[in-house]
């Protein structure tokens, strides 16, 4: 049987244009098999299998889809986690994304992100106070979240591998959208007149997070997109300091309400 990566490879070939006695060179694989694939593609798809972990291959890819990916990033960075789960010798993770039960289309739209990255095994819904921990197992979430370490993620470096910054630059939208759906909201700024009388008020973004690293990648994403940004500090009594930064100007929050809009 050939592994699942040499099968890949062989089909990309096929799929190209090469000939059937050049992809058999290349590849190992025999030109009766080959014609086989050709005829029949299921014969070469049903070893591929879903469990296998694109970094870990000899060539390592990234996950795919890539649009998918990259918005389960945006969750994972902001309110995503993970844990060992069950036996510890099978060293197998569970990656937890916390979705507050006031959105239930967030939850199934984060529910489905991990299924698309993941696919053809459950997705489970934990019931926590006031949230729902949407989850998913696999060995391989570390190599897939690299950013994934001891401690909090303010308290160490996090930084995006280069072939992560390749995805998330392409799909810069979705990472947002991430992000955004994990700790940012879209409010009704409401400024006093200057004669007392009402108020003025206009809609706007924000986003915070108490890691410098995290609230970085989110306005390298913004200038990507070409949406200017505001930031200060976001103070509470007894928590954090946090970095906050507003999308307030008209044209930038139309821009955003393409791609996030209110949480649902």
């Amino acid at each position: 049987m050939y592994a699942p990566h040499v099968r890949r490879h062989a089909l990309a070939l096929l799929d190209s244009g090469i000939s059937q006695t050049d992809v058999s060179r290349q590849t190992g694989i025999n030109r009766t098999t080959l014609r086989e694939w050709s005829q029949d593609r299921s014969l070469a798809d049903k070893y591929l299998g879903t469990d296998l972990c694109p970094r870990c291959e000899p060539v390592p890819r990234p996950p795919t889809p890539a649009h998918a990916y990259s918005y389960l990033l945006g969750l994972y960075l902001g309110d995503g986690c993970l844990s060992p789960a069950g036996d510890p010798r099978k060293k197998i993770w569970r990656l937890r994304i916390a979705c507050d039960d006031k959105w239930p289309g967030l939850q199934r739209e984060c529910a489905d992100a991990i299924a698309a990255v993941r696919p053809d095994h459950k997705v489970g819904r934990v019931q926590a106070v006031g949230c729902t921990m949407i989850c998913g197992q696999w060995k391989h979430w570390p190599c897939v979240f690299p950013q994934h370490g001891p401690g909090k993620k303010h308290e160490r470096l996090i930084a995006l591998e280069p072939w992560q910054q390749v995805i998330v630059e392409e799909h810069s939208e979705r990472f947002v959208r991430g992000l955004m759906h994990s700790d940012g909201s879209r409010v009704l700024n409401r400024i006093p007149k200057k004669d007392g009388r009402g108020f003025h008020a206009y809609p706007r973004y924000l986003f915070a997070n108490t890691s410098r690293d995290i609230v970085g990648l989110f306005t390298d994403a913004l200038d990507r997109l070409g949406i200017p940004w505001k930031a200060h500090v976001k103070r509470q009594p007894s928590v954090l300091s946090q970095r906050a930064i507003s999308i307030s100007r008209k044209d930038a929050v139309a821009r955003m309400d393409t791609f996030v809009g209110p949480k649902y």
